[in-house]
C-alpha cells in the first residue's frame, strides 16, 4: 500500500542527484503527490534548473547544493532542511557514478574503485546519518537506496543472467550498497523506519551513455513506491518494478 498527503500536511522528501535522470524523474513523482521536494546536486545551474522545471509542472521543488562525498556540504544540506522544512520524512540516496573507464579487475585502475565506493556508499552512509536526525521526527520516515540488479551476488553467479559487462568497481559498489542497506535495516528495526534498496532497471541515462532501455519515469516507479509505502511495509529488502530481487 501507498500513503497519501494530505495538502494541509504535505510530506517532505530529499532526492539526492536529483537535477536531471532518474533523481529527477523520483523528484518529479513524488511531488505529483504532493510532496515538497528538495533537489539535492553539487552543480548549482543544473539544480536551479531542474527547481524552475519543477516548480513550472506544480511541484514544490527546493534547492539543495549538496555533494555526497564532502563532510561540509552534507552538513549543510541538512542545516538547510532543518530550517527549511525541521523533518524529513523520506531520503532517497539516488546519486551515484559508475567510477568510469574500463573496469577489468587485472588492469583496473584503483582510483576508479576508490571514487565509486566513495560516492555510491560512503556518500550513502554520510548523508543518511547526518539526515538521520530529521527523519526521526517524521512519523514514518523511509530511506531508500537506489542501487542495480548488478550488486546481487546472486544473479552475478547465476549461469546465464543478464548483469553487464566486467566491473569491479561499479557493480561491486552496489553490492555493497545493498550490503549496508541491509546493516541499517537490522540496527533499526523496531523503529518507524523503513529502509530498502531498488534497482531502476536499465534505464537511459549519462552513466550509461543514454544505451539503456528504459526511460527514466520508468526507472523512477520503484524508489517513489518505495518512497511512499505505508507503515506495514518491508524493510532490509531488494526490489524492482517486477519485485523482489534476491541479494
Amino acid at each position: 500500500m501507498t500513503e497519501t498527503n494530505t495538502v494541509n500536511h504535505p510530506k517532505i522528501a530529499l532526492v539526492t542527484g536529483a537535477n536531471k535522470g532518474i533523481g529527477y524523474e523520483i523528484a518529479a513523482g513524488l511531488g505529483a503527490l504532493g510532496w515538497s521536494v528538495g533537489i539535492g546536486a553539487r552543480d548549482d545551474e543544473r539544480r536551479e534548473a531542474a527547481v524552475d522545471k519543477l516548480r513550472a509542472a506544480g511541484a514544490d521543488a527546493f534547492g539543495v547544493p549538496l555533494d555526497v562525498t564532502d563532510d561540509a556540504s552534507v552538513t549543510a544540506a541538512a542545516r538547510l532542511m532543518e530550517e527549511r522544512t525541521g523533518r524529513l520524512d523520506a531520503l532517497v540516496n539516488n546519486a551515484g557514478i559508475t567510477g568510469g573507464g574500463r573496469q577489468d579487475p587485472t588492469t583496473v585502475d584503483v582510483n576508479r574503485v576508490r571514487a565509486a565506493v566513495e560516492t555510491n556508499v560512503i556518500g550513502v552512509i554520510r548523508v543518511t546519518n547526518t539526515l538521520l536526525p530529521l527523519l526521526r521526527r517524521s512519523p514514518s520516515p523511509r530511506i531508500v537506496n537506489v542501487s542495480s540488479s548488478v550488486g546481487s551476488l546472486t544473479l552475478q553467479t547465476t549461469p546465464g543472467a543478464e548483469t553487464g559487462p566486467i566491473s569491479i568497481a561499479y557493480a561491486p559498489s552496489k553490492s555493497f550498497l545493498n550490503a549496508v542497506t541491509v546493516q541499517y535495516a537490522k540496527e533499526l528495526a523496531g523503529t518507524p523506519i523503513l529502509i530498502n534498496a531498488v534497482c531502476p532497471g536499465f534505464t537511459a541515462t549519462d552513466l550509461n551513455g543514454f544505451r539503456g532501455v528504459r526511460t527514466p519515469q520508468q526507472g523512477a516507479v520503484a524508489a517513489i513506491r518505495l518512497a511512499t509505502v505505508a507503515d506495514d511495509g518491508p524493510t532490509g529488502r531488494f526490489f524492482d518494478d517486477e519485485g523482489e530481487v534476491p541479494w
